[in-house]
């Protein structure tokens, strides 16, 4: 079977499926079509059409710009004059043994709770999150008292999955199960629309990992996200 014909073959470079896929709306491409990544507003995610093609990270260079900081998930190889900043161990998890279920909780939050948003990932540190990366699908919250304690979302969207992502809760609610609803109910709004959940965490973070796991998430692979910094002058 190839690569290609491979079930689930997208998430081998989930971000490149997606911009060319789903998100397409939201894709900058470089010149030669080979590059392409998010608005920086929205996830500081790029990919490569091919990473072992140096044309690739030319085009992938001249979309981004001298001197500036990317993020890949995968396993690229840099070439020698790019500089890698940040190489983060991950896990890629299939969900597709996890039944969503519904939280009458869960409150759907849009871009009038980014600045809440945004205040809870600074607490909770879960990964990038942005001013716009809640344009990017379902994100479902949990108030208490009025206060945004905890939420989940979608991010990532190759053909047929969504990326389970954003997942946190803030330190005083820690330990009441928040979190494992919360990813229940995106699960449910996932499998609404015919589509299979994923996730990615750092391999780090075997507290998250272990929750993952005990839900019935399965290891797919270990990617590496890697923080690059494009040459500081154009070829």
């Amino acid at each position: 079977m190839s690569r290609e014909s491979r079930p689930g073959a997208v998430l081998d470079n989930p971000v490149w499926a997606a911009l060319e896929g789903p998100h397409l709306g939201f894709a900058e491409t470089g010149p030669a079509g080979l590059a392409a990544r998010y608005p920086v507003a929205v996830a500081p995610f790029a990919a490569l059409r091919d990473p072992e093609d140096p044309q690739a990270w030319a085009d992938l260079a001249e979309l981004v710009g001298p001197g500036q900081e990317v993020w890949l998930t995968g396993l690229p190889t840099p070439p020698a004059e790019w500089r890698t900043l940040v190489s983060l161990p991950g896990v890629q998890l299939d969900g597709r043994p996890v039944r969503g279920k519904e939280d009458p909780e869960t409150v759907r939050l849009g871009p009038a709770d980014v600045p809440e948003m945004l205040e809870l990932v600074e607490l909770a540190r879960p990964g990038p999150f942005g001013q716009r990366t809640v344009e990017l699908g379902t994100y479902l919250g949990i108030r208490r008292g009025g206060r945004l304690v905890a939420m989940a979302g979608e991010r990532m969207r190759p053909p047929g999955w969504s990326e389970i992502s954003a997942v946190c809760t803030h330190p005083e609610h820690r330990g009441a199960g928040l979190a494992g609803r919360l990813v229940h109910a995106v699960v449910a709004a996932v499998e609404e629309r015919g589509d299979s959940p994923f996730l990615h965490a750092a391999a780090q973070n075997t507290s998250a990992v272990g929750l993952y796991l005990s839900m019935g998430f399965t290891l797919r692979r270990e990617p590496v996200f890697i923080g690059v910094r494009t040459p500081d002058t154009k070829a």
